[in-house]
């Protein structure tokens, strides 16, 4: 990957969108919901506490991740789509 990400922020390959409803009707691309899922690429080295300390991040390269629905910045690097965000748009990891 050509992007290391800065300070606490994570790069997330995002999951692809659901093409069809659980009931089986399949969906337009405009209706789509963008999806909350991905999984953790790049990790930064955190951020600095008030004292100038080092705060761990959350995440480690290879979680899977449920995040904010509208946060982050989407971005295209060696032709794949990922989505840049900070730690603290990262809601949860699934286990």
């Amino acid at each position: 990957m050509a992007l290391k990400p800065l300070g606490d922020r994570v790069i997330v390959k995002c999951d692809e969108a659901e093409d069809k409803t659980a009931s089986g009707l399949y969906l337009s691309r405009e209706t789509k919901e963008k999806p909350q899922t991905g999984v953790v690429l790049a990790v930064g080295e955190g951020r600095r506490d008030n004292k100038g300390e080092l705060m761990p991040m959350p995440v480690k390269v290879g979680d899977k991740v449920l995040y904010s629905k509208y946060g982050g910045t989407q971005v295209t690097t060696d032709g794949e789509e990922v989505l840049i965000l900070r730690a603290d748009d990262i809601y949860a990891i699934f286990e």
